[in-house]
Formats: C-alpha cells, structure tokens, sequence
C-alpha cells in the first residue's frame, strides 16, 4: 500500500535564486508499507521540470499495485515522482531484508562527507554578512546568475577569504556575460561553476577553453543526457530527484565515470529524508553539496547528522 502526503518545512531564512524565492521546502513524502514493514522516500517536485506537488502525486498515484524497482524505471520517467517511490522500496526492502541499503546496493561501508553550504542570493552586502558568518565552513557554494553578479561574488570573497567557493548559475548568464565573467572567477579563486548558460542554449561551452571547471545540473538528468554534455562541461550534478531515485543515481555515477566527467552530487532543498539516500551516492564524489536540512529550521525525526566531518550517514529509523 503506497500512501501519498504532502509535507511543508519551514526554512531558517529566505532561500532566493536567479528564479525565485521561497520560504519552505514543499515536499512529497511516500509512504510503502507491506508484509508489516514500511519503507519511506521523499522529493521534491521542481517546477523548472514542469512539475508540481499535484502533478507528482498524480504521477505516484497512477502505478500497479506491487510495482518494483526494476518495474517503477520504465513504469515512470526520471523525476521526482519516480525518485520518491524509488527511495521508499530501497527503504523498505532494507528494513525487510534486516540490512542497510548500503549493503543492498554493493557498496562500501558509507562515511561522513564535507558538504558544501548554500549562501543565497542577495544583495552584495547580505551576502558578505552571510559569507562571514560561514566563513569557518570548508565549502561555500553561491547562487548568483544576474548580470551584474561580480559585486556579489568579490562580497562573499571579502567574507570568506579562506574559503573553496563554488558557484551555482542556475542558467542565469548568457554567452557574453560568461565570457567576460570567467576570468575574474578564477582571479577571485573560485573553483567550479555550475550551470552558467541554460540547457539547451549552451553549445558555447564546447568552443572555449574551460580552465574553471564547468558543471552540468539542468542539461543533466539521468545517463541519457551524458553524449550531448561530452566536450561541454567537465562535471555532472546528480541529483535523485532528476534522476528519478537512487537506483539511476548509482547508474548515472558509474557512467559518467568511466567517460571521463567529475562528480558533484547535490539536492534540491528537501528534509534528510531526501539526503539520505544521496549521502550513498556521494561516497567518493568530488564534490558533495547535501545541505538542504541545514537550510531548515524543522526537519525530520530522526534527522540526519552532521558536524565538523560533514553529513553523515543515516540512521535506520530516518531511511536505509
């Protein structure tokens, strides 16, 4: 029996990037409970991905009874919905079998992991502010993606000036902008950007050196975008809830290693319901960027821990 909710969780501040604002993380959370055993698994619908939490429902709500894993990755298309329901049989069959996804999975033994923090978007000097009140942490990703985004970017550097920055374009440059941004970047010591030019419109990528790392997220979802990303971007963002959950996530990781790119494993801003499982997929990444609980002010019971090593694996009474 697969139940559906709707979850809202208050943010700890105004989570803003190139697309908007928010204030909570809407959540779906399912809920598969059989044999007296119940698995759990969460996403977040994306409305860049024409998604909704009304759409995604739907989507979850049309399966076969007794759908499995290897059923559910044709039964629906890479997303969220899939992502959810996907998550909660790897739970499930976890607490079934009386050993940790982890193990299920044929991987090794998870450790904690160096997350990168989220400054969002905001005016130069709230995003110093925001940058020294991190400063301490080892990585700090900034959204930015408007065209006049170098005062913002020279303000974090002022705030953190001894931190790895990494920073998050959401599709919000252009060609031109990219171009005359990119040295600066490197100047200011950043050391990758993600998603500078939309999907789709970033062909330019291919034609120009690429001395700062480039990341794709929104240009790639699952192990069918890798051939068009090739000669364009060095790293891949996986995220579950593009990927459509953790048994194409663990897929996409192995593929786009053996044809050459970098891995960053991040997350839409979920509860730790929605991290843990990304927190196996991160094992080994070159950059992991899982701080959507730390983004909350409420978050699930058991949550997810983290501290000076990072974020680290989750409980069995959280998932897995």
């Amino acid at each position: 029996m697969l139940t559906i909710t709707q979850d809202r969780f208050q943010l700890a501040e105004v989570f803003t990037i190139a697309r908007g604002s928010r204030t909570h993380a809407d959540v779906v959370t399912v809920s598969l409970a059989r044999d007296g055993v119940t698995g759990r698994g969460e996403c977040v619908p994306y409305a860049r991905y024409g998604e909704s939490l009304e759409s995604v429902c739907r989507q979850i709500e049309g399966l076969g009874a007794g759908t499995g894993r290897a059923g559910l990755q044709t039964a629906l298309p890479a997303g969220a919905a899939r992502n959810a329901v996907d998550c909660a049989l790897w739970d499930w069959d976890a607490k079934r079998l009386g050993k940790p996804v982890w193990d299920l999975a044929g991987l090794a033994v998870p450790k904690p992991l160096v997350t990168a923090f989220t400054l969002s978007l905001d005016t130069p000097d709230r995003m110093e502010a925001a940058a020294r009140r991190h400063a301490e942490r080892p990585l700090l990703k900034i959204k930015l993606g408007t065209p006049d985004d170098m005062p913002r970017l020279e303000a974090v550097r002022r705030g953190a000036p001894d931190t790895r920055i990494i920073i998050d374009a959401n599709e919000g440059w252009n060609a031109e902008v990219y171009a005359e941004l990119a040295p600066h970047l490197i100047g200011l010591g950043v050391a990758m950007v993600e998603q500078p030019l939309p999907a789709g419109d970033d062909g330019m990528l291919g034609e120009i050196a690429r001395p700062l790392p480039v990341c794709a997220d929104e240009s790639c979802h699952d192990r069918a975008s890798l051939p068009s990303l090739k000669g364009k971007y060095d790293m891949i963002n996986i995220k579950l809830d593009k990927t459509g959950g953790l048994t194409e996530a663990l897929a996409l990781h192995d593929a786009a290693r053996a044809d050459g790119f970098g891995v960053m494993v991040g997350c839409m801003v979920g509860s730790s319901l929605a991290m843990a499982p990304a927190v196996l997929v991160a094992q080994g990444a070159d950059i992991v960027d899982l701080d959507g609980p730390l983004l909350l002010s409420e978050d699930r019971d058991p949550p997810l821990h983290y501290d000076a090593e990072g974020v680290h694996p989750a409980l069995p009474a959280l998932w897995g």
